[in-house]
């Protein structure tokens, strides 16, 4: 890439980046929340894991990746 290439190419994401916070100061002024984007311009979607032990039935009979079965030792 040339420096022209890369200086375009900084300048779209400035570009970007502002439009993005005159955005978010439009939504925060009038209250509206939205989830954040990634960087593809998807919403984020969170995923709550719980605070409980995982059912120990999940992992009967699963090998353990890499260090092989339980029942046998590695050669």
């Amino acid at each position: 890439m040339s420096v022209q290439d890369d200086l375009a190419a900084v300048k779209r994401r400035l570009q970007d980046l502002e439009h993005t916070v005159e955005e978010l100061e439009r939504r925060v002024g009038t209250g509206q929340t939205a989830p954040p984007a990634t960087a593809s311009g998807r919403a984020a979607s969170m995923v709550t894991i719980p605070d409980a032990p995982y059912d120990a039935g999940k992992w009967t009979d699963v090998d353990d990746e890499g260090l092989g079965a339980r029942d046998r030792h590695a050669p």
